[in-house]
Parts: C-alpha cells; sequence; structure tokens
C-alpha cells in the first residue's frame, strides 16, 4: 500500500496552497502546480521550424512552431523532407540554447549535410539508435541527469528502430509483432512528464505507409498511417504529415538543370493548439544550399489567405499596405521586391493578420483531442 497522505484539518477557508505542498512534499517532486501561475501544462516558447507559413498555422492566434515541453511526431513519405526539416529544427534550437541529441536509426546523416543546414556540430550529441530500448533509456537517463538542461531530442527515424526482440530473433515478422508498440505504450507514460519539467521537447521522424484496408471509405479518407502504435497518437501533442508532389513543375533546379530540391505539402494531422487539418506548402532545397525555401512560399501563401490586399492582374502583382501604399511587381521578381523593408513589412502584416490573427478565437473550438 502506498503512503496515505495526511495534513492536519485547518479552521476555515480551505487552502489550495497547502494541499499543493502537501502532494508535492509527500511526492518527493514539484507535481501540485496553480494553473494560474507558471506550470508545466503551458507551452512557453516554441522552436522555430524553418517555414513561416508553418509556424503560422501551428497554434491557433500566435506565430508559433515546435512546442517546448511536449512531443512532436514529423511522418512523411519517402524523400519528403523529414531529415530536412529536422535538422532545420535543430539548428534553430541550438540558437535558442538547447542541447540537441540527435538518435540517428538509419546511421544516413552527413556532417557536411548538417553543417550546410545550420547545425554547430561542436554542440550536438549525435547518438547511433541500436535500439528502441536503448534509445529510450538514454533519452530517460538524460532527463535524470542533466535536470537543468534543456533538450531537444530527434529521434530519426521510429520506423527504421529495431527493438531488442528484433536484433535477437530471426527475420519472421510473426515473431515480433506488436513488440514496438507495447514498448512505446509503456515508455511515453514514463517520459512525458520529464520532457515537460524540463521544459525539453522531443521530436519523433516517422514514416507515412499505405494504409491496406478491405474499407474503401477508410483508404480514401486516410490513405497513409504512421507505424509505432496507439501511443505515438496519444501522446504527440503535434503531429505534422509531409507528402511530395511528383510533378516536374514541383522541382527546383539549379542554373544548370540539374534537380535541386522539390515541394513539399504539409498538413497537421493532430493539434493540441487548435490548428487541426490545417495545410501549407513549400520546396526544400538538398543541393549546395540546404534547407526550405521560405520566402518563396509567402507568395502562395498570401493568395490562399484570399485577401483583398493582394491584387493579380496577368504576371503582375500589387500589394497593398495599410496605409494604402501599393506595390507592383512580377512574381518571378518575389523574393528581390521582399528585399524592400516596406514591402518586407506589409507582408508580414498580411501573413500576420490573415493566417493568424483571422484564426484567432475565444479558444471555443480548440481541438483538444488528446486521443
Amino acid at each position: 500500500m502506498g503512503k496515505v497522505l495526511q495534513m492536519k484539518k485547518k479552521a476555515g477557508k480551505l487552502s489550495l496552497d497547502d494541499m499543493r505542498s502537501m502532494i508535492n512534499k509527500s511526492t518527493g517532486l514539484n507535481v501540485a502546480h496553480d494553473l494560474k501561475a507558471d506550470n508545466p501544462t503551458a507551452v512557453k516558447d516554441w522552436i522555430p521550424t524553418g517555414s513561416r507559413w508553418l509556424d503560422s498555422i501551428i497554434c491557433k492566434g500566435k506565430m508559433a512552431g515546435i512546442p517546448v515541453g511536449k512531443v512532436t511526431e514529423i511522418a512523411g513519405l519517402s524523400a519528403s523532407g523529414k531529415s530536412f526539416m529536422a535538422t532545420q529544427i535543430a539548428a534553430n534550437a541550438q540558437k535558442k540554447g538547447f542541447t540537441v541529441v540527435y538518435f540517428d536509426a538509419e546511421s544516413s546523416i552527413d556532417p557536411l549535410f548538417l553543417e550546410r543546414a545550420g547545425v554547430d556540430l561542436s554542440k550536438l550529441l549525435y547518438v547511433q539508435a541500436v535500439s528502441v530500448e536503448k534509445t529510450l533509456e538514454q533519452i530517460e537517463a538524460l532527463l535524470s541527469n542533466y535536470e537543468d538542461t534543456q533538450f531537444l531530442f530527434i529521434w530519426d527515424s521510429i520506423a527504421a528502430t529495431a527493438s531488442e526482440k528484433d536484433i535477437e530473433g530471426d527475420f519472421n515478422p510473426q515473431s515480433s509483432m506488436a513488440v514496438k508498440p507495447r514498448i512505446f505504450a509503456k515508455a511515453f507514460p514514463k517520459l512525458t512528464i520529464p520532457i515537460a519539467n524540463s521544459q525539453s521537447a522531443m521530436i519523433l521522424i516517422n514514416q507515412l505507409k499505405t494504409n491496406i484496408t478491405s474499407n474503401v471509405a477508410e483508404a480514401m479518407t486516410t490513405p497513409f498511417i504512421a507505424p509505432g502504435g496507439k501511443a505515438i497518437e496519444y501522446f504527440c501533442s503535434l503531429r505534422i504529415w509531409l507528402t511530395r508532389r511528383k510533378a516536374r513543375a514541383s522541382f527546383v533546379e539549379n542554373e544548370k538543370g540539374v534537380r535541386v530540391g522539390s515541394e513539399t505539402k504539409v498538413k497537421i494531422e493532430k493539434s493540441r493548439f487548435g490548428s487541426y487539418g490545417r495545410t501549407c506548402a513549400f520546396k526544400i532545397l538538398w543541393g549546395d544550399d540546404v534547407g526550405i525555401q521560405d520566402e518563396e512560399s509567402w507568395l502562395e501563401a498570401i493568395k490562399l489567405s484570399g485577401t483583398d490586399r493582394l491584387k493579380r492582374a496577368g504576371a503582375w502583382y500589387t500589394i497593398i499596405s495599410d496605409s494604402g501604399k501599393e506595390f507592383k511587381f512580377q512574381g518571378s521578381k518575389w523574393t528581390q521586391q521582399l528585399k524592400d523593408e516596406e514591402f518586407r513589412n506589409t507582408v508580414y502584416d498580411i501573413m500576420d493578420k490573415e493566417i493568424i490573427e483571422k484564426y484567432d478565437t475565444d479558444g471555443s473550438d480548440i481541438n483538444v483531442d488528446s486521443e
């Protein structure tokens, strides 16, 4: 039997502060909080993804990114940009003072690629993800032994990491069926609170696989599934799914006609921040320049927002500032036009109002699905 919590009854008004103190003292941990004061449930900070458009649609009513203190899944099809986005987030996390720990199950990360993405290798802890169990144990040990450190854990990828049973056994899939989902079902309840209390963050890179089902309606509405079991779905506060276009129009080519990038489509598959189902798109570069073509996507974001401050006549666009000033330009000159500070600030203003503030509400329709 566990220790029974006891406290002397006090005359007068019931004191929640006394109750919180009693629970924290008995537990030996700071687990009882005043939700009107500083507490681990609120997201106090965000790590930019490298895409302003994506950061604008993650949390209703504010510029966001990867939520600090929470678990995020980035799942995608092959070559859709999962690892590319992870490196951008890693670089941005380092700028904010996070210690980035990169667990690589595929031994495929190129140090030069990381440096081109802006990652400081001297401050990156790279670990081969030998097995699911060992990776989880290492994360738990780091959180326990370095309580004052803010970590960003990137696990690339969940689907590619074997369990101990997979390693020790044969190649018969039946011998280790459902082992990883059972491990995750036990692991995430242990890790979620330590991640929140240390104001760390975890990114799970995952693969999207074809949903093989006899239910035609389900296959049409949910063509993909992400492996790993239901625990990942339940414990992730944010799930970002990436798919890619195959059309030539989605390619990015250099001056020699060599393909150096492609377009990625993004959907918020789950969000505890009121943004479920929202989408965006951008192009990712993997040539000499590595990263997201962020600025290039802003024109499409403004066009899709339906703002009346953007006019189009053939190849020419006109953007109108708050003061009524008109900026006329051709679509092909978009990035050059952004070098004008007044024009750039006008673009920021339109994106903030049309993509962020327009979707800000009193919170009554925020998706709080924790399942």
